[in-house]
């Protein structure tokens, strides 16, 4: 047997031997389970920090949505305050209340200082 050919047996060997867990089992596998173990670690705080970006990108989104809604609101509010404030209709709530607007302008008044 040349030596290419055992080098390729000895990876099928390898290779094989990985498959089938023969790497956790043979002398000198507390290292390989060490790894294992360390992996599998990773692997969990992967999953748990997909599944907190995911909760915290679902939050963003309800929150942009209920900003939408609140600024629609808002502005309907505004609109309707503006409407309310209009002199016509302020006018025509002070009839209701039976007080007239007056016919001569306002006077102003100016006080005097005093000189002690």
């Amino acid at each position: 047997m040349s030596e290419e050919q055992q080098n390729t047996t000895k990876k099928r060997s390898r290779i094989s031997d990985v498959i089938r867990g023969r790497f956790l089992v043979n002398e000198g596998s507390l290292k390989n389970w060490r790894f294992v173990l360390y992996l599998s670690f990773l692997a969990l705080l992967s999953i748990a920090s997909a599944h907190s970006a995911d909760r915290k990108v679902r939050e963003i989104s309800r929150l942009n949505q209920e900003i939408k809604e609140l600024s629609s609101e808002y502005i309907e509010i505004h609109s309707a305050l503006m409407t309310e404030k209009m002199e016509s209709k302020v006018i025509k709530q002070a009839e209701r209340l039976g007080l007239e607007v007056p016919k001569t302008p306002p006077t102003k008044l100016i006080a005097k200082k005093q000189q002690p």
